[in-house]
C-alpha cells in the first residue's frame, strides 16, 4: 500500500499505548479519536533499543510543552510491544519521564494502512503526520531508517498550518505570510 497523502482522513485505530514506567499505570488504550478539538503530531520511528531514535524522542519530548501550546498532542509510536516500550524506558535515562504515549502498533495495522510499513525491515517507517483537528492528514514526511528527522521543523510546520496564510521559506510563527494583493 502506498504512503496516504495530504487530504486523506488519518485511519481508524485503538492501540495500547506505554505512558508511565509504573506497572499499576504503564499502559492506555488510545484510538484516533481520544482528542477531539486537537491537531495530532504522530509520528513513528523504527525500533526500540536502538541509536537514532531515541535522540529524535528525546527531541520531540522537549518541545511537548510547545506542542500542547499550539493545541497539539505528541503520540509517537513503532511496530513494537507496550511492554517494550515500557523496558526501554526503564533501561534509557533519557526516555523515563516521557511527556507523551509512545504506541504499540504490533499488529502493523496503523502503520499498514498509513502505508509506512517498511517492507525489506518489516518495521514502521522514519515517519510524522500532522492531522487536523478533522481528521484530515496536513502534513507527511519519512525519511531513511539512518536519519533522524527536525521536531522543531515539525513544530514550525504546524504553526503554519495553523497560520491558515501563505507561508513562505523559513517562516517562522509570529512572521508575515504572503499578501497576495502587495504581490500582485
Amino acid at each position: 500500500m502506498s504512503m496516504l497523502k495530504v487530504g486523506d482522513k488519518l485511519p481508524e485505530f485503538k492501540l495500547t499505548a506505554t505512558v508511565d514506567i509504573d506497572i499499576s499505570k504503564a499502559f492506555t488504550e488510545i484510538t484516533h479519536a481520544s482528542y477531539p478539538g486537537k491537531w495530532l503530531i504522530l509520528f513513528f520511528w523504527p525500533k526500540d533499543f536502538t541509536f537514532v531514535c531515541p535522540t529524535e524522542i528525546v527531541a520531540f519530548n522537549e518541545l511537548n510543552a510547545k506542542f500542547k501550546e499550539s493545541n497539539a498532542v505528541l503520540l509517537g509510536g513503532s511496530t513494537d510491544s507496550e511492554f517494550v516500550h515500557r523496558a526501554w524506558r526503564q533501561y534509557n535515562e533519557d526516555l523515563r519521564d516521557l511527556s507523551f504515549p509512545m504506541l504499540s502498533d504490533i499488529k502493523h495495522e496503523l502503520c499498514n494502512n498509513l502505508g509506512i510499513l517498511d517492507n525489506d525491515a518489516g518495521v514502521a517507517q522514519r515517519a510524522t503526520f500532522i492531522i487536523d483537528p478533522e481528521g484530515l492528514i496536513r502534513f507527511n514526511m519519512v525519511t531513511d531508517l539512518s536519519v533522524g528527522r527536525n521536531p522543531e521543523e515539525v513544530l514550525r510546520i504546524l504553526h503554519a498550518l495553523q497560520d491558515g496564510g501563505l507561508c513562505p521559506c523559513n517562516w517562522q510563527k509570529g512572521q508575515q505570510t504572503i499578501n497576495l494583493a502587495e504581490v500582485a
